[in-house]
């Protein structure tokens, strides 16, 4: 018979770690509490195999709690233990069902080690990444926090134009001129003090001669609009708003200065993760979207199947059977990677514009099903994980092959895509969440009927009378322009 000691670890991050030993029949074998030190974990081992047969290995059980599961998965890994790191929504389903009314870290902990016992096949064992492999992970993290910290910075810039100058120019992308002017002149009156001239010149230096004069006036119109309609209002604080401008540039160019330097080394550290480049070969996962994939997925042998990878991101719909009914249609789990389901739908609407295949599979969503654009994207990205998988898993790169499953070229492939499989601009249409431009007729205004018309109404209501069946000596109700309802008697 085979002997076995689950250990559920409760992480702390301020705290110290709570631990609990099992046996392979659910009774307990001992409590501690430890250090992130190899000290303390020694002495876990030690207490959680007294007792064993030689040969036994501990099966620990963590969530990824922050920073504080690394320390502890590199210890027992590579004392030949054996590392299941589960999500915390699953460890909560479990202490509710053992323990309801209840929470604390010894609770938690004991649940962590029960988790092998209740559901072992929902369990796998951690597999820590190599050398290249963990440096392209913390590359392509890095990244991701600075793209959304400088897109948070653009916001905030856009939004404190938009209130020192309300008819702002801001109304794209945010550009280089854009940043070179509010730099220099956010307050609307030295913009105006600075002219045209001046202006010019530094819109045409910053933008490399692609844009000059005519963004010059748009700048000078917003801000001549707000010294008129601000004038000198004492709740309008010109030169705070301006400094605050100021500094959000400077954050936004220090951010983006740290993240070329990030991309940088996330390139060098892909090409040893990947050397054939395969994930870059899938339509739509260019720069970007091939290292994210790549970290993610690490070794594809893992996934027994494509399905399992779509289900591990997240793009695989949630099911609802009871009886007779099998409810279609529910949305994915996003029970995944936030990081690698965001850059594969994204890489879904470029895929979709290259690949015959994935362009019938949104065809299909958006005509035949009924689907909004961003639900068949989702559509299209659960395909495009599951061939991700089989070009990770075979090491060969990917090719782009018609629906009958003949490779074409780029240029073949787009062809058939713009004849067979483009979506009618009416069905988009129709498909679109945004109101229409035209405005239409509100509804008319109802009739509110009072003193002897109410009388007259609800007496005609009670004898069944049609309108054209009352007498003509009634009076009839007209409604003015402003809504107010008068008799007009015949």
């Amino acid at each position: 018979m085979t002997q076995r000691r689950l250990v559920g670890i409760d992480l702390g991050i301020a705290s110290a770690h709570t631990v609990r030993v099992l046996d392979e029949g659910g009774r307990q074998v001992c409590r501690r509490r430890c250090e992130p030190s190899v000290e303390s974990l020694t002495v876990i081992e030690q207490v959680a195999l007294a007792g064993a047969v030689a040969g036994t290995r501990l099966e620990v059980v963590i969530e990824p709690t922050g920073p504080a599961w690394l320390p502890v998965a590199v210890f027992f890994t590579a004392r030949g233990h054996t590392v299941f790191r589960v999500s915390s929504a699953r460890a909560a389903d479990l202490r509710r069902f053992l323990s309801r009314h209840a929470k604390s870290n010894g609770i938690d902990a004991d649940t962590l080690a029960r988790l092998p016992l209740v559901d072992p096949d929902g369990v796998r064992p951690l597999r820590l990444p190599g050398a290249e492999q963990a440096a392209l992970d913390r590359r392509v993290r890095a990244c991701d926090r600075l793209t959304q910290t400088a897109s948070e910075h653009k916001v905030r810039i856009k939004d404190l134009v938009r209130q020192v100058m309300p008819m702002t120019p801001l109304t794209g992308e945010l550009g280089k001129a854009d940043l070179a002017v509010l730099a220099r002149w956010a307050d609307p009156r030295a913009l105006l003090k600075a002219g045209p001239a001046r202006l010019t010149a530094v819109i045409t230096t910053a933008s490399h001669h692609h844009q000059g004069a005519d963004r010059a006036q748009q700048w000078l119109a917003a801000a001549r609009a707000a010294v008129d309609l601000y004038r000198d209002h004492p709740a309008v604080a010109f030169t705070d708003l301006a400094a605050e401008v100021a500094t959000e540039v400077r954050l936004l160019a220090a951010i983006e200065a740290e993240l070329a330097v990030h991309a940088a080394a996330r390139e060098d550290a892909y090409r040893w993760a990947d050397p054939g480049q395969l994930a870059r070969s899938l339509p739509g996962l260019a720069t970007v979207g091939g290292p994210v994939l790549a970290t993610v997925i690490g070794d594809a042998a893992r996934f027994p199947t494509g399905a399992h990878f779509k289900s591990y991101l997240g793009l695989a719909p949630r099911a609802s059977e009871t009886g007779n009914t099998d409810r279609k249609g529910q949305p994915m789990s996003k029970a995944g990677s936030r990081l690698a389901r965001a850059a594969l739908v994204r890489a879904a609407d470029h895929a979709r514009k290259q690949d015959p295949q994935l362009a019938r599979i949104y065809y299909t969503q958006m005509v035949e099903r009924g689907s909004g654009h961003l639900k068949a994207l989702c559509v299209v990205a659960a395909r495009l994980a599951e061939r991700a998988w089989t070009v990770m898993r075979r090491r060969m790169p990917y090719v782009i092959c018609d629906t009958d499953g003949t490779p074409v070229t780029p240029t073949e492939a787009k062809t058939v895509i713009a004849e067979q499989w483009t979506v009618p601009t009416s069905v988009r249409a129709r498909r679109r969440s945004t109101k229409p431009t035209t405005t239409k007729a509100g509804k008319a205004p109802q009739r509110v009927l009072t003193g002897h018309a109410r009388s007259d109404a609800r007496n005609a209501d009670k004898r069944g009378d049609l309108p054209h069946q009352r007498s003509s000596n009634q009076p009839t109700y007209t409604v003015k322009p402003a809504g107010i309802l008068t008799t007009d008697p015949r």
